[in-house]
């Protein structure tokens, strides 16, 4: 079982949180600055803390170098994943 979600990451901020919905992305403000992979490291253990889930079940699999980025999750549902962050925004 595995689930995806896109994401628009913010590194640089004073500290890490999920900032909520931003159209169909999950905004995530993460304090780990974007250098050597800091913060996609930091993006996947705010992530799996949030879902109880270990961090190497947490992999960003598309966009390592992009604010935008798609993380997949093993072991959670799409439905699991909606209980957790709610829906996304609609944009209009």
């Amino acid at each position: 079982m595995s689930a995806t979600l896109a994401v628009k990451v913010v590194p640089g901020a004073s500290r890490s949180k999920v900032a909520g919905w931003l159209g169909l992305e999950l905004k995530l403000r993460i304090s780990a600055p974007p250098d050597r992979d800091k913060a996609n490291k930091s993006v996947e253990r705010l992530l799996a803390k949030r879902l109880g889930l270990a961090p190497k079940q947490v992999n960003i699999v598309k966009g390592l170098t992009s604010t935008h980025k798609k993380v997949e999750f093993q072991g959670i549902s799409q439905a699991e994943l909606v209980t957790a962050f709610g829906k996304p925004a609609t944009t209009k």
